[in-house]
């Protein structure tokens, strides 16, 4: 199951991306372009969801099978490590808003304050060479028009980002923490199945996720 859902998302994914940069007429007067960018920039987040589970160890009981989806993942949202990225959520799980939690922001609960500390924290100088030089790969050797290169590709992972860590990160992890969100640290969006579906796949439910980490998106509902 886990292996037809994760493969499903990368179609989407993939399928979506080539219509927008190859098939779609951009028209900025048209709603029907933003629905489309929203569109790939939910599937962004499916993306980096995809490579969530993959290191929780829940898309394949075959250690390389799930490993390579989660490295697949990560690479087409943005060329990001997938090692790194692991050991990283790794500590968050064990030292969640704490100090030593690479996704937590000790000096300020400000929103964008915290959102460059989480930015950076991940982002490398390779990644951005790689995702330059993906960049004009798309525009001078593939001929994708720049307009939708910019539109498609380089806009929605930024959306994306925005969305997992509101989601994921923000609210879920914010001061005060109370003792009922225990050592985790962790609250969770009221119950509202579809809400949680269109937020943030089901990563808003966050504490069910920290008391159940090995719970793919598609199932953590039913923790609710």
């Amino acid at each position: 199951m886990g292996i037809l859902v994760a493969s499903t998302i990368i179609f989407l994914w993939s399928a979506h991306l080539l219509f927008s940069l190859f098939i779609l007429q951009v028209q900025y007067a048209s709603p029907l372009l933003y629905l489309h960018i929203l569109i790939q920039s939910y599937l962004y987040t499916g993306l980096f969801i995809t490579s969530h589970d993959s290191m929780h160890g829940s898309i394949s009981r075959n250690r390389k099978v799930n490993d390579a989806f989660g490295q697949l993942a990560l690479w087409l949202f943005a060329a990001f490590p997938y090692r790194k990225m692991f050991r990283k959520h790794m500590r968050h799980h064990h030292h969640s808003a704490s100090s030593q939690d690479p996704d937590f922001c000790v000096k300020s609960q400000n929103y964008f304050t915290w959102f460059f500390h989480f930015f950076f924290t991940y982002v490398t100088a390779l990644q951005i060479i790689t995702m330059a030089l993906l960049f004009n790969a798309l525009v001078y050797l593939a001929r994708a028009p720049l307009s939708n290169v910019i539109l498609f590709w380089v806009i929605p992972p930024f959306l994306a980002t925005f969305q997992l860590f509101t989601f994921g990160t923000f609210l879920p992890h914010r001061l005060p923490h109370t003792q009922e969100m225990g050592v985790h640290r962790s609250r969770t969006q009221k119950k509202h199945h579809l809400f949680a579906m269109l937020s943030c796949w089901f990563f808003g439910y966050h504490l069910e996720h920290h008391l159940y980490p090995t719970t793919p998106w598609y199932r953590l509902y039913q923790k609710k």
